[in-house]
Parts: structure tokens; C-alpha cells; sequence
């Protein structure tokens, strides 16, 4: 039966040809999110910005080219079908328009003005604001006002080609549409004043705006209310001469408008007094209305784009709030690491500072190795050299290169190894513990080299009977890279930095798996090493704070670990570490409502690790994403100034890590391509694992490839070995 089916596959594959490579669901979803998240930003700040807006003033032009009749005409300019009309309102009709809205603070007081002295006016709305705020659209259409075209971005239609200038017609009715379900075929030029300033460069625009089949609306007064001349002015400018009809400009947007509507609660009933009537612009024509109800498909497709924009106002409404968030994190963090860092360094360094009784007893090292044949001689003869008695365990994991026999080869005194099945890191751990003879066991990984006193370091806290388990230094061997590179600069600033804060705070939140210590007597108790998360480091570290146990950091402790040397295993390896954070927080999650010493983990620690570790890093990319928006709709010099300063924290953060540390500045030369590149990685890992986590996705442990280049610095024992490739990978499977 399997044979069968492999023959039938195999012809398949034959006819068919080979199969395409098709991207897993994993990171399809990260991809699709992040897409999806920057094409509602480019919407919104599209309907935002004024960026295909062009703000160029004409220069004077030759009129020779201008019917006359246009020039001496009306400012109802009809082109439609070959027609070359200029109309006029007639004696005491005047037709009120207002440009530029709506307008969420102006718009709503001039039509409470308007319907107060009970009239009506022609609101010419551009399509950016009438996709922003469809509600006031739709109120001066129920409140019997006419809306008519301002253009979708406002630019001067005579520099513009015919095809932007049918986008723009299409799209500010497609907006006005959406909100208010009609079509008008009113329109309003940007930068237009009267009939007669008509030239050579406006007129063409205009005969192409009625082979459009709309109508041209100029005006007779303007109130030049923009200038804020104040309230006589612009009602002295506004009102015709000799009881003549006119159209008036104002405008409902575009900046401060309360002298707008102060002036128009005169200006109304003045006039009325006077026997003016304030109209529409068909109502004083007596023309039929220009504007019709839209059904079907139309109105459906100027509903979704609606749907869209407010859509996208919602997102980025609440993006700016996670901006605030994780701005303040970030801050907090900054603060925090800088002040309780500096606090841990100066309490270890003290002269008269002791855990205790100095901690001479043996202790036994476990290293667990799974295929580890490229580095395991250098990491077992670097413990030789330690300057504490100790014992080493290998524990050989199922190995199929012959890891076991290179230890067994060896033949050095108090080595041994113990050889089991395949089972996975925390099963080789408890292997490793059920032999152990002394009840202090460091662990480390078997691509990791200890310098002679990292044990001693690392052991020392144990002299306060209070401590179950002590986090060591550990830093990148291979920082020669790029990618090594950026590495070190997480490993002292994200992870060792963090740890001394933690430290003081006394919720340390993983002790790392390349360089740590355990009480045997504190883990039997919790079970020994869970496989219930892929962060096993993690669960077994906030098991232990929840049983009451101090853990600690032993900044002199170091250990040199081979980071991945490529973006794939980095991927993995990043993958699996947020995954198994957030599979640890949720399995201790009720501590955070334990009572006692053993409580304050989940009090204080847990919310920490959620926060810094998960919630902040999430939050992060809005930093970058709104520097992208920024830089694209403005204000751009503000949103490069901001993101600089954020840098600039870093980089102080990042120097002081490192001074720290005792580590060569040299290394922060990559800092800003770090944040530029390897930063987005690790957000869409972090995404992924979101995703993964969400979806109830399972990852399995996997297995990066080593090549044995690393050494502890001045280390004698260590050698490095050929770096070589082909070294089993066992990939995650979500």
C-alpha cells in the first residue's frame, strides 16, 4: 500500500513537473499582518497628508484664448455639452459657499449658525476630509444643503494632467458618495476667484471639468475669511453691492474659524432684514437639483472606501495609544537598567562585599550534547582548566556523529559520560542530575567554553543558603561578523543589563542555559527540568521563585557561547526562545495571585517579564513604523529628530553596558544598522511566535549547526577546531 502510494506521487511529481516551494503558514501570517498593518497607514495618512497636493500660485496669464462672455459672464460656468454659459444669481439670492470642510470643530458650528436663521448653503468638500469625517457630509445633505467637489487633495487642476484631474473628480466623489449615498456635479477649482481672472491656463481645465459633466462654480464676493481680518471685514467684504445676487466665498477648514461663524450669525440676519434670501445654488437658478441618490454598486464601493478610511483612522488611533505605551516602557526600562544596574554594580564590587562563606566544596558540571562533535573537545577541555574542583557529566543526547567518543577518547580524570536515547535538552538535564555526586551542578551548553574561574564565580552566591540558583555572563565568541556583532551588543545590553536589574529587583527570569548554577536540593523539590515549554531555562527559573528561592547574577561568572551565524538559524534559534517565554509566562501565570515570599515573583517579576520581555518588544516596531510615516507624510525633520533621540538613548544605555562589562566600544559602531535591520528580525520572529502562540501552534526543539570556532579569551585549554558545515539541523515545525 505505501508503495503503491510513493509510485503514485512519484508519477505525479513526474507530470506535474516539481512542486513549488510554498511559504509556510508561520511566517505567511507575520507578513500578512505587517502588509496589512502598513497599507492601512498608507491609507491614513494618505487621507491625512497633502503629499499630491500642489500649493503653486499662477502667474499672470493671457486671456485672449477666454470667451468673452465667460470673462464678463457669471460664476456659474457651464461647459456641459459644448454649452460655454456664465451664469448669474439673480437680485437679493445669495448662495453661501464654504471650502475646504468639513471640518470636526468648524463645520458642525456653521451649520448650527445656518440652520438657527434657517438657511442653506453649498459646502465644496475635498475628498481627504469627506473621508475622514462622512458624518458631517451626510448631515448637510439631510439639513437640505448642497455639497459639490473641491478635488480629492486640493491641487491647482492647471498644472495637472487629464488623467490627475480625472483622479481627482473620481475619487472626491467616490468619497462624498461613500458618506452621503449621492453623486453632485458641482465643482469648485482649488485657488479659484472670479469669473474674470479666467486665463488662458484655468480655461481648458474648466471645458474639460464639463465634458466631465460638471458644472464650474466660481463666486462674485469673497470674504477672505482665511485672514482672520476680523468680524466687519469679512462681513463688509462678503456683502454685494446696490441688492445684487452673489456667490460668496468662506470657508469651513483650513484653520481657526471662529471669526467665520461669529460673522456669519450677523451677516444672515443683517441681510435677511435687507430682503436677501440665502439659498442653494439650484434653488436660486431655479435649476433642477445637482444632486442624485446613488444605489448599487457605486454606493457600495463608495461605502467600502469609507469603511476604510475609518477604519484606518481606528487602527492608527490606536497604534499612536501602543506608541505611548511602549514609549513610556522603553523610558521606564531605560531608567530602570540605568539606575539598578549601576546600584548591582557598585554593591558586588565592594571590597568588604560577600555572599557569605566562601564556597570551596566540589561541584559537578553537566553538559548536555546533542551532535556536538565540533565543539564539545574544546568545552570539555576548557572546564579542565578551571581553577574549582569539579566533576564533568556529558551527557550524550542520542548523538549520531560521535560526540560520545570524542569525550570517551579524551581520557581526562573526572569526565565521565552518560549515553541515553534521544529525549530532548530537559530529559539529558535530569539525566545529568541523577548522577551528579555534589549538590551544587552548573550547566552549560556544549557549544559554550568556560574561562579557568567562571565556576568559581559562578558558585560563590551559594554561600547565602537563601539562593537556589545563580544566572552567569554569558557572551558571543563569534562577535567577528555583522550578525555576531549585533548579537554582542544584545547579549551585554539586552540580556546582561537586564539581569543585574532584575537582579535587584530580585525577579531574575531565566538563568541562562549556557551558564548557570542550581541547589540540587532546590530542584528535586519542583521536579527537575520541565519539557513542559521550549524555554526550559525560563520555567525552571520561575519555578524556583515561586518555591521561595532567591536567584542571582554572578557578573564575573562568563561564558563564551557560538552564536547562530545566519539569519535562518538566528530565526530559529529567536523562535523558539519568545515562543517558550510566552508557554512559561502562561504556565506560572497563577503566580501572580500567590501569597507570601513566594508570591512576590508573580507580583513583581511576572508583570516585569510580560512588560520588558513580551508586551514591550511587540509594541516596538510602532517606534520604526511611524518613523517610516513620518518621513513619508510629514512632519519629516520632527519624526528623524525623534527617532535620533530614541537612538541616542540607546546608544547611552549600550556604552554603559559595555563599560560595564569591560567590553571594547568599537563593537557599537554597527548600533544603528542593528536597529535599522536586525531589530525588524526579531520583531517578525516575535510576531510569529505571537501567532504561533495564538493559533495554539506547537514548535519542536530544534538543533543549529556549530562550527567549534569559539575559545575562552586566554583560555589555554580550548583549541579551536576547522570550521566545517553539515551539521545536523532539526528544524522548528509549527
Amino acid at each position: 500500500m505505501a508503495s503503491r502510494s510513493r509510485r503514485h506521487g512519484a508519477v505525479r511529481r513526474a507530470r506535474g513537473g516539481a512542486r513549488r516551494p510554498r511559504l509556510p503558514l508561520r511566517l505567511l501570517l507575520p507578513l500578512l499582518v505587517l502588509v496589512a498593518l502598513a497599507a492601512m497607514l498608507m491609507l491614513r495618512g494618505y487621507v491625512h497628508s497633502e503629499i499630491l497636493a500642489d500649493h503653486r500660485v499662477q502667474s499672470p496669464a493671457p486671456t485672449d484664448r477666454v470667451p468673452q462672455k465667460i470673462l464678463e459672464g457669471g460664476p456659474v460656468i457651464d461647459t456641459r455639452g459644448g454649452r460655454t454659459e456664465g451664469l448669474s444669481v439673480p437680485d437679493h439670492r445669495l448662495v453661501l459657499t464654504f471650502d475646504d470642510g468639513p471640518d470636526p470643530v468648524w463645520t458642525p458650528r456653521v451649520l448650527d449658525v445656518l440652520k438657527k436663521h434657517d438657511a442653506h448653503a453649498v459646502f465644496f468638500v475635498t475628498g481627504t476630509m469627506a473621508s475622514r469625517y462622512p458624518d458631517l457630509v451626510k448631515r448637510m445633505v439631510d439639513e437640505g444643503h448642497e455639497v459639490g467637489l473641491h478635488t480629492f487633495n486640493h491641487p491647482d487642476l492647471s498644472y495637472q494632467s487629464t488623467k490627475r484631474i480625472d483622479w481627482e473628480l473620481s475619487q472626491n466623489q467616490l468619497a462624498i458618495t461613500g458618506a452621503a449615498g449621492i453623486r453632485t456635479s458641482l465643482f469648485r477649482p482649488p485657488y479659484s476667484s472670479f469669473a474674470d481672472a479666467m486665463d488662458n491656463k484655468t480655461w481648458p481645465v474648466t471645458e474639460y471639468i464639463g465634458s466631465r459633466g460638471y458644472i464650474t462654480v466660481v463666486n462674485n464676493t469673497d470674504s477672505e475669511d482665511w485672514k482672520k481680518p476680523g468680524v466687519d471685514e469679512i462681513i463688509r467684504r462678503a456683502t454685494p453691492h446696490g441688492g445684487k445676487g452673489a456667490i460668496v466665498l468662506m470657508h469651513d477648514s483650513g484653520g481657526d474659524r471662529h471669526q467665520t461663524v461669529r460673522a456669519l450669525d450677523r451677516f444672515l440676519p443683517d441681510l435677511k432684514e435687507k430682503g436677501y434670501r440665502f439659498d442653494n445654488l439650484t434653488e436660486a437658478l431655479d435649476a433642477p437639483s445637482a444632486m442624485t441618490r446613488v444605489g448599487g454598486a457605486e454606493l457600495w464601493k463608495g461605502k467600502a472606501w469609507i469603511f476604510l478610511v475609518q477604519a484606518s483612522e481606528k487602527l492608527t488611533g490606536a497604534l499612536v495609544v501602543g506608541l505611548a505605551v511602549i514609549g513610556t516602557l522603553v523610558i521606564s526600562r531605560f531608567v530602570l537598567m540605568l539606575l539598578l544596574s549601576g546600584f548591582h554594580a557598585r554593591r558586588v564590587r565592594r571590597k568588604n562585599f560577600r555572599w557569605g562563606p566562601a564556597v570551596t566544596e566540589p561541584v559537578s558540571v553537566l553538559v548536555p550534547a546533542y551532535n556536538e562533535a565540533k565543539c564539545i573537545e574544546n568545552t570539555v577541555r576548557s572546564l579542565m582548566d578551571s581553577d574549582h574542583p569539579i566533576e564533568v557529566i556529558v551527557i550524550d543526547d542520542g548523538s549520531s556523529d560521535g560526540t560520545a567518543r570524542i569525550v570517551e577518547a579524551m581520557g581526562l580524570p573526572n569526565v565521565r559520560v552518560v549515553r541515553q536515547l534521544n529525549a530532548g535538552k530537559p530529559a539529558a538535564l535530569n539525566r545529568g542530575l541523577a548522577n551528579a555526586r555534589y549538590d551544587i551542578v552548573v550547566m552549560m551548553d556544549g557549544d559554550t567554553v568556560f574561562e579557568p574561574s567562571t565556576v568559581r564565580e559562578l558558585v560563590q552566591p551559594f554561600g547565602d543558603s537563601r539562593v537556589g540558583a545563580v544566572a552567569g555572563n554569558a557572551k558571543v565568541g563569534n562577535k567577528d561578523s555583522l550578525i555576531g556583532a549585533w548579537q554582542h551588543i544584545e547579549y551585554v545590553m539586552g540580556f546582561n543589563l537586564d539581569r543585574r536589574m532584575y537582579d535587584v529587583l530580585g525577579c531574575m527570569p531565566t538563568i541562562p542555559g549556557a551558564v548557570g548554577a542550581f541547589r540540587r536540593s532546590a530542584l528535586e523539590p519542583i521536579g527537575g527540568m520541565s519539557d513542559d515549554t521550549l524555554a526550559e531555562d525560563t520555567d525552571v527559573t520561575m519555578a524556583l521563585h515561586r518555591a521561595g528561592w532567591r536567584v542571582v547574577y554572578a557578573e564575573n561568572a562568563r561564558a563564551w557561547t557560538e552564536a547562530p551565524e545566519s539569519v535562518q538559524q538566528l530565526w530559529s534559534q529567536r523562535y523558539r526562545w519568545s515562543y517558550g517565554t510566552m508557554q512559561a509566562i502562561w504556565k506560572h501565570r497563577r503566580s501572580v495571585i500567590e501569597r507570601g515570599p513566594s508570591g512576590r515573583f508573580g507580583r513583581v517579576g511576572l508583570p516585569f517579564v510580560s512588560l520588558f520581555m513580551v508586551l514591550a518588544p511587540l509594541l516596538a516596531p510602532l517606534i520604526d513604523v511611524f518613523l517610516l510615516y513620518g518621513i513619508v507624510f510629514g512632519p519629516t525633520q520632527k519624526t528623524i529628530l525623534a527617532w535620533l533621540g530614541v537612538l541616542a538613548i540607546q546608544a547611552v544605555c549600550a556604552a554603559y553596558a559595555f563599560r560595564l562589562d569591560r567590553e571594547r566600544m568599537t563593537h557599537l559602531i554597527s548600533l544603528p544598522l542593528q536597529q535599522i535591520l536586525y531589530r525588524q528580525l526579531m520583531y517578525v520572529v516575535l510576531l510569529q511566535s505571537w501567532i504561533t502562540a495564538l493559533t495554539g501552534g506547537r514548535l519542536r526543539w530544534q538543533k543549529l549547526r556549530r562550527t567549534g570556532v569559539v575559545e575562552a579569551p586566554g583560555g589555554g585549554g580550548a583549541v579551536p577546531r576547522q570550521r566545517a558545515r553539515g551539521d545536523d539541523d532539526r528544524r522548528p515545525v509549527a
